[in-house]
This record gives structure tokens, sequence and C-alpha cells, in this order.
């Protein structure tokens, strides 16, 4: 009777160290995520592969269009959609689409902002439930934003830095 409970007990024991060591909190992957979202601004920027009606783009391997219209498109990378809205009225080191975004939220968790010579580049997390954050980057009149788990935002937000750090407006 005794030898159960003992097992019992170091395996529930066993699960909850387990289980704290591979749950990263959201201060520790937040200063992750902004380095590697500062880092990736800085680097040097992909070639755009695709192209929607007023923009052209870099889309990293596994991403597809699924949906365009003239200032917003629908992305997909699997289960997970990314809306990408563009204003070809604000231009890369313009601040309007930021202050509009962070307007829209109550509180945030994460507000970083950085610029180059040329542009104003942001970041943008708003906590949701369960472990769950709403993630917007972007790039002057250009954004790009998701849902993503706590364990995923830096991984999320290079890929969508490296999306915006691509686009380019087509003037017709």
């Amino acid at each position: 009777m005794r030898k159960p409970f003992k097992t019992i007990v170091a395996f529930l024991i066993s699960a909850l160290v387990l289980s704290a060591c591979s749950n990263t909190s959201y201060k520790e992957e937040s200063k992750v995520t902004v380095k590697a979202v500062k880092t990736t601004f800085k680097e040097k920027i992909k070639r755009p592969n695709n192209k929607s009606v007023k923009i052209r783009f870099y889309l990293p391997f596994g991403y597809e269009i699924k949906d365009k219209s003239p200032h917003n498109i629908i992305l997909k990378n699997g289960s997970k959609t990314y809306i990408l809205f563009n204003n070809p009225q604000e231009n890369a080191s313009s601040n309007v689409v930021y202050k509009a975004s962070i307007a829209q939220y109550k509180q945030l968790e994460t507000n970083e902002t950085f610029k180059d010579q040329k542009r104003m580049g942001y970041l943008i997390v708003a906590r949701l439930k369960d472990g769950m954050n709403e993630l917007t980057i972007g790039i002057g009149g250009t954004k790009i934003t998701t849902q993503a788990k706590t364990s995923s935002l830096k991984e999320e937000a290079t890929a969508m830095m490296q999306i915006m750090n691509s686009v380019k407006t087509i003037n017709k």
C-alpha cells in the first residue's frame, strides 16, 4: 500500500517540475522576442516573392495568401492566420498606423518601437486568455497581426518582421 502511494507522489512531483521548466514565463519570452525583432529589423531585407494589388512582399516557407483586397491580405501558415494591413498613404517612417494600433487596447504587455534612418518599426503584444497573445509587428504604414502562444512569440515575431521588412508599395 505504501509503495504505490510513494510512486504516485513521485510521479506527480516530477510532472509538476517538468511542466514548470518547460513553461516559459511571459516576461522572459517577451525580452527574447523584443531582441529578436530588433535584430531582424536591422537584417538584410529578404527579396519579395509575392505580390498583391498594392504591395510586393516576402513570405517565408509555409506561408500562403488565403485572401486579399487592396489594403488587407489574409495569410495562412498551417492552422495559423495572419492579417497584413497596408496603408499606402503612410511611408515607412510614419507612426500613424502604430498610434492607431495602440489606441485600440486598454492594456499592452509589450509596446516597443525602434528606428533606423528611414523606418519606424514596432512590436505590440496584448495578452489574451490561456497563454495566448495578440501579436502585431509593423513598419510605418504596414502591419501584420496574429495570435500566438507565449512560448512561440519569438519565432512568430521573427517571421512576421521578415515579412514587414520586405514590403514594397507598388506605385501605379
